[in-house]
């Protein structure tokens, strides 16, 4: 194959992405754009926004070249429902009549996760903030090239207050935590492939930091913590978690997937 095009779909709306820039130093289309680039130099990006009716026609009417398709985290919730997140969800289901290969994170793993008839809530567990702790991968995962040269149980950067409920229709769970059960998954619709996570390999460490370090009154208000002790403690396990961490194994799902599509 020549060199890869790969389309990424930007999770946020423009006041998000603003405050991602501001905190991650990038949108999380570039940031995994950036991180793409690392792993695959040759390869061609492309970014959409869902919410601009512009560039999702463009896209759906070029989706021939796209060799891959990426979805990338966010910060809306699927059941606030607004236009703009039916408009996601909707450009998603698009892209699954388009027998293309997906890899979706986080908020795009719940959006292509619901585009498919899956459903997203509240975690019941609770939310990652910053961190994902203890991760395993269960025997199907352990098969599944995506998890090829991951450590079996693994700590990974995390940002989220919602988790997929309800798998699609013949999805198979591929890892799971003690706050979402579901981590990685696999699903088809039609002969499109979705490799879902709910974690983050395409982000460091000292980003989440700033993330939650810019969220700090609103997880507060939501009582993620309940005084300033707890807080400052999950931020020295964060960083001592940044310590054991190499870009090799954070990023292991990114360059798999990359592997893959090449064929």
């Amino acid at each position: 194959m020549s060199d890869l095009n790969i389309l990424i779909v930007e999770g946020n709306i423009r006041e998000d992405s603003e405050f991602f820039i501001k905190a991650a130093g990038a949108s999380a289309a570039d940031n995994l754009k950036n991180l793409i680039l690392k792993l695959e130099p040759s390869a061609n990006t492309e970014i959409v926004n869902p919410g601009h009716d512009d560039e999702t026609m463009n896209a759906l009417k070029n989706m021939s070249k796209y060799d891959g398709i990426v979805f990338t985290g966010g910060a809306m919730r699927i059941n606030d429902m607004t236009d703009v997140i039916k408009k996601h969800i909707n450009f998603a289901s698009n892209c699954l009549n388009e027998n293309k290969k997906i890899l979706a994170i986080c908020w795009g793993l719940q959006v292509c996760s619901t585009a498919a008839g899956g459903k997203a809530n509240p975690g019941k567990n609770g939310a990652h903030i910053g961190i994902a702790s203890d991760v395993i991968i269960n025997n199907e995962g352990q098969k599944h090239f995506i998890y090829k040269d991951k450590k079996k149980i693994f700590t990974s950067p995390a940002f989220n207050f919602d988790e997929v409920s309800d798998l699609p229709k013949d999805a198979i769970l591929l890892s799971s935590d003690k706050v979402n059960n579901v981590m990685g998954v696999i699903f088809n619709v039609g002969n499109s492939e979705v490799i879902g996570l709910q974690y983050h390999p395409d982000y460091e460490y000292f980003q989440m930091l700033n993330l939650i370090a810019g969220r700090k009154e609103r997880l507060f208000t939501n009582k993620n913590f309940l005084n300033e002790e707890e807080y400052q403690s999950h931020i020295s396990y964060i960083k001592s978690e940044e310590k054991l961490l190499n870009f090799k194994d954070r990023t292991c799902e990114v360059r798999n997937w990359l592997n893959y599509i090449k064929n």
